[in-house]
């Protein structure tokens, strides 16, 4: 092993505390660009995977009923390799010793098995193609209910209650993500999946001979938007809703949105971390070339070359980016199979594939190493490029020449030690102002993190406790007319009911358009009421169209635009309506007409397809056991439930990523405040044993070097807030989609906490650095050169 290698060793070594600090920093960016590629990439391969292997369709249409020769029709359009055609139906289950009334979606079962979207049997087995009351229930259902192979339940089917006995549990591609209707998160216990042989089923819902669900699977080369126009003209006829792609698709377009924001973190975090390593890197290496300014001279005397002396420089930061990127790959992929086992096992996939592409270790890996090497390039050059007889001889200090801030501070009577520090500041301003961003990032990244209770708050306000206001969303497979409100007021317990009607439309503007479902209701509803994002409770005018500002600009429209509207379903037509208001919202793409609005359009009697209901808690055994003998409910949605579970799931996930970004944000200010702390106390040693000879105390003396770095940490809040609010911003832009919007809610607790945690972390970074000041030798620092 040659000197410089021996050197090498012995220096890093020497510094492992203040390289720890930095390989830290860098760990955590190479962990979290890990962990969002591994995440996304391991439900990605599993989602391709799973669909491969089950068939999943690529085109869904759903209508009303259309005969079964249609099928074979399809079946011959160019570009479509399968069909496969099946009955369907929402309804109501009464499993025993249950009080509240379970939803079900049921689906046909081809006597020769699924050709689309397969289901895989978990247990069990499948129901015989002849049998009248045999069915398979999805396994996440069935495990919630405790409903096992040879139990019994009862369904109520076209109006008629049948016993229906569970023969097997299955996954499908189709249900991975399962919401009920008027949910927002999934509900096993009271959303289930069944599947009946289609034979039974037909019969039960008078389809014999017809289907009312459609899957299309094309061919690779064949592009879908023409095949969809053609279905939809096809299908008109028979109350088709449109015809939908796999991005539509509701349970692929939750998880579609979830992948997305794995993918944004890569995008946003790391570059933040490694923009601190650089920045730490250059501190430490530039100090240690200058310490060694002597030893660098004499090297080259001895016959180093340029080129020796700078690869020795930069082989010190790779040593330290070897292992921030080795501890960022443990890390990294512990979290990210961890993460996504639990993700797959939340979405329910019945399998998961986790590889993780060597491209990801092979960047992540490059970049530690840039930023490690981009950090220490300038002094390392700044080495390579000394004469010998310069290196060998003591630097020139600094001049000094007093100008209107020293005057300033003495007409303030500022303290000398303070007067020291506000000096220090002034003599080397870059390195002030780069620990002051590097501090001011560390509270950014808590503030970017931490808005997210807030903004789940408001929106569990607004949605729940403002808009719907319901204890229950009752559902009914057709619309009804009106005076089924006075049916639903003479249910047991009920308090107040309200009515809606749910229209499926299809937007169109210019060569835009966007598949909705405009809410036609009476201005004054009280239950379920538009609540804009000031608070205002607004009501959609009458003649025209209001538009959620999302859906508006998806769409290019302003209040005033003309927008054509085509009705999907039993109400056909097409009509060119003003857009009348627009409001911002946070769940889905919103569009609402004035009930009189709609009934005008279709010159009808007002009409209902949904029914709010306020229910009293004493009494809601009785309203649910009531609810159990409506023939034509198809499913209801309790709102109470439905609040309650989504915030134990959101507090959960809040919880651990409060967690963690709390960490990483100590994890960057203890390595800026500690290696600042530390190189300060290397290169003002001899001046502050100066002073301690002088008579300073160790108090007085320790304030002089934690004064300065924690006044670089207050100074570095305004502008880590402002950062934080850029990349909240950031993060609300690049999470929101057609499901849902994240709102940007920034209180002070917010600010306060995150400048609290970094003033905390920088604290305890100078006071470690200070024991060592406690301990320092004044006789042999003074023996030292300048």
């Amino acid at each position: 092993m040659e000197a410089l290698d021996r050197k090498l060793l012995r220096d890093f070594i020497r510094l492992w505390p203040q390289f720890l600090a930095i390989s830290l920093v860098l760990a955590a960016g190479v962990a979290v660009l890990l962990m969002s590629f591994g995440m996304s990439a391991a439900l990605e391969d599993t989602r391709k995977t799973y669909y491969e292997r089950n068939r999943f369709a690529d085109i869904f249409v759903d209508a009303r009923s259309v005969p079964i020769s249609f099928v074979e029709i399809i079946r011959r359009i160019d570009g479509i390799e399968a069909v496969e055609a099946r009955v369907t139906t929402f309804t109501t289950l009464d499993i025993p010793g249950k009080i509240d009334t379970t939803v079900a979606y049921v689906a046909s079962l081809a006597p020769a098995g699924p050709v689309l979207n397969r289901p895989t049997l978990r247990r069990g087995q499948w129901p015989d193609p002849q049998s009248t009351g045999e069915v398979v229930l999805n396994a996440p259902f069935a495990e919630a209910n405790d409903l096992w192979p040879g139990d019994r339940f009862t369904a109520t089917l076209n109006g008629v209650k049948r016993d229906l006995t569970v023969v097997g549990w299955a996954l499908s591609p189709e249900f991975i993500y399962t919401i009920g209707p008027g949910s927002l998160i999934p509900d096993d216990e009271d959303y289930g999946i069944v599947w009946m042989p289609e034979r039974a089923l037909a019969a039960l819902l008078d389809r014999t001979g017809a289907f009312d669900n459609l899957a299309v699977k094309l061919r690779p080369s064949a592009r879908p938007k023409p095949i969809i126009d053609m279905l939809d003209q096809l299908l008109e006829p028979y109350g088709s809703w449109g015809a939908i792609g796999r991005d539509e698709q509701t349970s692929n377009a939750f998880i579609d949105a979830e992948i997305t924001q794995l993918r944004a973190l890569a995008y946003i975090l790391p570059p933040v971390f490694l923009g601190i390593t650089i920045f730490l890197v250059n501190m430490v290496i530039g100090r240690i070339v200058a310490l060694e300014r002597a030893e660098i001279g004499l090297l080259k005397a001895l016959g180093y070359s340029d080129i020796a002396i700078l690869f020795h420089y930069l082989l010190l930061a790779g040593l330290v980016a070897v292992c921030g990127v080795a501890l960022g790959y443990a890390v990294g992929s512990w979290l990210s199979y961890g993460l996504a086992r639990l993700y797959a096992d939340f979405l329910k996939f019945p399998y998961l594939i986790y590889t993780v592409s060597w491209n990801a270790y092979v960047v992540s890996g490059l970049l530690g190493l840039f930023a490690a090497s981009a950090g220490a390039a300038r002094a390392a050059w700044s080495a390579a490029r000394l004469a010998p007889a310069t290196a060998m001889s003591p630097t020139a200090p600094p001049r000094f020449r007093r100008n209107w801030i020293d005057v300033a501070l003495r007409r303030m009577h500022v303290s000398q030690p303070t007067m020291m520090i506000l000096r220090s500041l002034i003599r080397w301003p870059v390195r002030a102002a780069m620990s002051v961003l590097g501090l001011s990032l560390a509270v950014a990244i808590l503030v970017s993190s931490n808005f997210f209770p807030d903004s789940l708050d408001l929106i569990i306000d607004t949605g729940f406790h403002q808009s719907n206001r319901q204890h229950v969303v009752l559902f009914f497979n057709d619309t009804m007319d009106e005076s089924a409100l006075e049916d639903a007021a003479r249910l047991p317990g009920v308090l107040q009911v309200e009515g809606q009607q749910y229209l499926p439309v299809i937007l169109r503007h210019e060569h835009r358009q966007k598949r909705a479902v405009i809410e036609a209701r009476r201005p004054g509803n009280d239950l379920s009421r538009i609540v804009s994002a000031e608070g205002e409770i607004v009501d959609a005018p009458p003649g025209g169209i209001m538009l959620s500002e999302r859906l508006a600009a998806q769409l290019g429209l302003a209040v005033g635009d003309m927008v054509e509207v085509e009705f999907l379903g039993n109400r056909k037509g097409a009509y060119d309506l003003p857009v009348t208001r627009l409001v911002t919202q946070y769940f889905g793409l919103g569009a609402y007409m004035d009930q009189e609005t709609a009934d005008r359009l279709f010159q009808q009697a007002p009409q209902v397809s949904v029914i709010n209901v306020t229910v009293d808690p004493a009494r809601n055994a009785a309203f649910q056991a009531a609810l159990k003998e409506l023939p034509r409910l198809g499913g209801r949605a309790m709102m109470v439930e439905n609040r309650r579970g989504f915030e134990e799931t959101i507090s959960e996930n809040i919880l651990v990523s409060t967690m963690v970004y709390a960490l990483l944000g100590i994890l960057i200010t203890v390595g800026v405040a500690y290696n600042g702390a530390r190189i300060q106390l290397s290169e003002r040693a001899r001046e502050l044993a100066s002073l301690r000879i002088l008579g300073f105390t160790r108090g007085e003396v320790a304030y002089i070097l934690m004064g300065e770095i924690m006044l670089l940490a207050l100074i570095a809040q305004p502008l880590g807030w402002w950062i934080g609010w850029a990349v909240a911003k950031l993060m609300t832009d690049s999470f929101t989609s057609d499901l849902y919007a994240i709102p940007m809610v920034l209180k002070v607790s917010t600010f306060s906490s995150a400048s609290l945690i970094v003033l905390g972390a920088a604290m305890a970074s100078v006071l470690v650095v200070r024991r060592r000041l406690d301990r320092i030798d004044l006789v042999s620092v003074m023996k030292t050169r300048e």
